[in-house]
C-alpha cells in the first residue's frame, strides 16, 4: 500500500516529467488531467505541493513540438482551471474557512499567517501578486474568502492574475522550452522564471516597508 501511495504521489507531484508518456498512452485525456492538477493546486487549500509553474512551462514546451498538444487548447484549459480553482478556494474559505482552521492539521497556520500579512500590506492586488508565488498562491483565495474581500473585486483580480500567470509560463515554455540549453537545464530555468516572476512581490514589500519607516519618522 505504501508503495502505491509513493508511486501515485511521485507521479502527480512531478507530472511535468510524465506528460509525454501520458500523451502517448491516453491522448487527449491529458487535458483533463492537466485541468485537474491545476484546479487542485489553486483551488484546494490542502494541495499546495502540486506542480504549477513548472507544469505550465513544460506543457508550453511540449506544445511547441507536439501536434498532440495544441497550444491554444492548452492555454484555454489551463486558464479555466486557474480561474475556477481560485473561485472554488474563495468559496471554501467563505463557507468553511474558520471551521477548517479549527478542526484540521492539514492547513499549516504559518502559511495562513504569511498570506494574511501579505494581504494587510497590499490589499486587493495581493490576489494578482500571489499568483506568482508557489504555496502562497494556494492560500491567497482561501484567506480572501475568510476575510472581507467582496467577491466581485476578487473575481476581477483573479481573472487578471490567471491570464498573466498562464500566459507567462506557457508562453515561456512554448518559445524557449526546446532551446537545447533550456531543455538540458529545465529545472534551473523554471526556478529562474519563478524568481523573476516574484520580483513584483518583493518590490511591493520593499515599497510598503519604506512607507512604514517614513510614517514612523
Amino acid at each position: 500500500m505504501e508503495t502505491l501511495i509513493y508511486i501515485f504521489s511521485e507521479y502527480i507531484m512531478h507530472f511535468d516529467k510524465y506528460i509525454p508518456l501520458v500523451m502517448e498512452n491516453y491522448g487527449y485525456w491529458v487535458y483533463f488531467i492537466l485541468f485537474a492538477i491545476i484546479f487542485c493546486e489553486t483551488g484546494l487549500v490542502v494541495t499546495p505541493f502540486l506542480p504549477g509553474d513548472s507544469l505550465l512551462f513544460a506543457c508550453g514546451a511540449l506544445a511547441a513540438t507536439s501536434s498532440e498538444l495544441h497550444f491554444g487548447t492548452l492555454f484555454i484549459i489551463c486558464l479555466a482551471a486557474a480561474i475556477s480553482g481560485d473561485s472554488c478556494n474563495y468559496w471554501i474559505g467563505e463557507e468553511f474557512g474558520h471551521k477548517l482552521l479549527s478542526k484540521t492539521t492539514l492547513i499549516k497556520p504559518e502559511h495562513i499567517k504569511k498570506t494574511e500579512e501579505f494581504y494587510n500590506k497590499h490589499g486587493h492586488k495581493a490576489i494578482f501578486l500571489c499568483r506568482f508565488a508557489p504555496i502562497v498562491r494556494t492560500f491567497a483565495p482561501f484567506v480572501a474568502g475568510i476575510g472581507s474581500m467582496h467577491y466581485r473585486t476578487f473575481v476581477m483580480w483573479n481573472i487578471i492574475g490567471a491570464i498573466a500567470w498562464v500566459s507567462l509560463f506557457t508562453g515561456a515554455g512554448y518559445f524557449f522550452g526546446n532551446v537545447p540549453f533550456v531543455k538540458n537545464n529545465f529545472h534551473y530555468v523554471a526556478l529562474g522564471i519563478i524568481v523573476v516572476s516574484v520580483i513584483p512581490i518583493f518590490t511591493e514589500i520593499i515599497k510598503a516597508q519604506r512607507k512604514d519607516d517614513a510614517t514612523e519618522k
